[in-house]
């Protein structure tokens, strides 16, 4: 497993999640450096890992690739359109690869890029809002996507055509969006609460709120309705989505505001009900933390690893490794033999 964060200084950092030690009652992990560099002219804004590719986006305006496995950069992605920030990554991977197929970005600009991912190389952008955009995230088909906006706007993406669908004003600006791993349902941050939607129609289905009024800067969908947020109250709470209940939660998670969090999970099913659930989870100090949420239940829960980039993280992904297939960077269209993203 793999975790990249992102930092305020320009630097991305990369780590391997090692086990040191395992018997019948502990488990010990490392985080192990894989990289660490100034890959941006200014602050990192987003980042985005799966198998064995990652992205950056800066507020430098361009989006850095890596090939995890050689701990290497394969440079810009300097064939895009974007103006301004990069605010929104994300890799669509369908179920049946290792390998992520598209890469999608999002700016303040109000723009989207698909990329293709064998090689990397730009299939279509276009801007369907002029307003910018603070977060996207892909339906597990790969052929729509949600956006929400600074100017309290929510839209839904053609991916295939490369163009919008459908866009309303919330009368409230949502800072997140997530679909859960089925598509079915789809996850909104509006400050300190989530709104837990249905796919089909953007029908409400409940609420999640802790009765903070502290904001939820970051979250991540885990399986069979688990929701996990974090944020400004340095806890990592964990929601059962179906009842609408907080299920746990780790207090005092880190000694600073939370700034990324996230499911790390296995493709394999050998020993499945053995392994942690494992989440990463990344602060404005500099901390990266993994836990097995098993154990949130339970006061004191430690962290199976950590690690102190001593740098201000801004943004925190985490990858299973599943493939040694290098990313690469071509300079035409590459031609789409299966279907799903195919802007042709």
């Amino acid at each position: 497993m793999s975790i990249i964060a992102g930092s305020y200084e320009r630097f991305i950092w990369g780590f391997k999640l090692k086990p040191t030690k395992h018997d019948a009652d502990t488990q010990t992990l490392t985080l192990s450096p894989l990289f660490s560099y100034p890959s941006h002219i200014s602050s990192i804004t987003t980042v985005a890992c799966s198998g064995p590719a990652a992205a950056s986006g800066g507020s430098d305006d361009t989006i850095h690739l890596y090939d995890l496995p050689s701990a290497s950069s394969l440079g810009s992605l300097l064939d895009h359109n974007h103006t301004a920030s990069i605010t929104a990554l994300s890799f669509y991977t369908p179920s049946s690869l290792s390998f992520p197929r598209n890469l999608i970005s999002a700016a303040a600009d109000g723009s989207v890029a698909i990329f293709d991912t064998d090689p990397f190389v730009l299939l279509k952008s276009f801007r369907p809002h002029k307003k910018a955009v603070n977060d996207l995230s892909i339906h597990p088909s790969g052929k729509l996507a949600l956006a929400v906006y600074r100017d309290e706007c929510f839209a839904m993406l053609n991916l295939v055509r490369g163009k919008r669908s459908f866009c309303c004003r919330l009368g409230h600006e949502a800072s997140l969006v997530k679909f859960d791993p089925s598509g079915e349902r789809f996850f909104m941050v509006v400050n300190s609460k989530v709104g837990v939607h249905q796919s089909e129609d953007a029908k409400l289905l409940l609420e999640l709120d802790n009765g903070s009024r502290k904001r939820i800067l970051c979250a991540s969908p885990g399986d069979s309705g688990t929701l996990f947020t974090a944020g400004e109250d340095r806890a990592i709470t964990a929601w059962d989505t179906n009842s609408g209940k907080l299920a746990y939660s780790i207090q005092d998670a880190h000694p600073a505001r939370i700034k990324g969090v996230v499911t790390l999970t296995k493709n394999d099913s050998d020993g499945a009900s053995e392994d942690p659930y494992l989440v990463a989870s990344a602060s404005s100090d500099g901390i990266i933390r993994v836990w097995d949420m098993r154990m949130a239940a339970k006061e004191n829960a430690k962290p199976l690893a950590e690690t102190n980039t001593k740098s201000r993280l801004t943004c925190l992904a985490g990858s299973a490794l599943n493939s040694m297939r290098r990313p690469q960077i071509g300079n035409q269209k590459a031609q789409k033999l299966e279907e799903g993203l195919n802007t042709e």
